[in-house]
């Protein structure tokens, strides 16, 4: 326990001086790495620092919310500031009984590293910690067509995820077209331009909508 204690305070250390630490009760859980806490009877969003974890679309993601509320639904936890966001959120560092959740979610595998916002030193630790998780295939990295949240919301952004191509299910390696009602099941995380690269791929295709 020892040496995650002196990771938490070299954590903290490192940290701007202008941006303060709290405790309170973790009274939500909006996906894997959004929470929400009660503080000063005041309920405060919390994204957390250096990590992203899938959409709720996305495979794992619900996966990844359940992980999030495992640890720290209804309990009492440190949140450490280090920023706000666009959307005005906290974004944080948080801690409970002695843990991080932000670095449990990668050794999980259930979070990458956000490494666009990620730039502190222990950060190259939980790059570490990724790696590790994928090698082991914990997690998200079950599925070794893992897209990044980022590059998926990006993608969703340009070409409008739903509306377009084939889906593939990672869970069932089933591809379904557009209009099929499981188009944008919550595993249909896998888009293929042709039907030809959903069958080079080794998906079947659906018996429902016969894509």
């Amino acid at each position: 326990m020892a040496h995650i204690h002196i990771f938490i305070l070299t954590a903290l250390l490192l940290l701007p001086s202008n941006l303060h630490a709290w405790t309170g009760k973790v009274i939500g859980i909006s996906d894997g790495d959004t929470i929400k806490v009660l503080h000063n009877r005041q309920q405060v969003k919390i994204r957390l620092h250096g990590v992203d974890t899938p959409e709720k679309k996305q495979a794992f993601g619900n996966k990844a919310k359940k992980f999030t509320s495992s640890m720290v639904a209804g309990k009492i936890v440190d949140v450490q500031e280090t920023d706000k966001d666009r959307y005005g959120r906290t974004v944080a560092l948080v801690n409970v009984e002695g843990k991080s959740l932000n670095r449990s979610l990668v050794k999980s595998g259930y979070a990458w590293v956000y490494k666009k916002y990620c730039k502190d030193s222990f950060c190259r630790d939980w790059l570490k910690d990724e790696k590790r998780a994928r090698k082991q295939r914990l997690g998200l990295w079950q599925d070794p067509h893992a897209m990044a949240p980022w590059e998926w919301r990006h993608k969703g952004k340009d070409r409008g995820i739903g509306q377009t191509g084939f889906h593939g299910n990672t869970s069932s390696h089933v591809f379904h077209k557009p209009g099929c009602k499981h188009f944008n099941c919550k595993n249909c995380t896998l888009e293929f331009a042709t039907r030809a690269k959903a069958l080079s791929a080794g998906y079947r295709p659906c018996g429902m909508c016969r894509p």
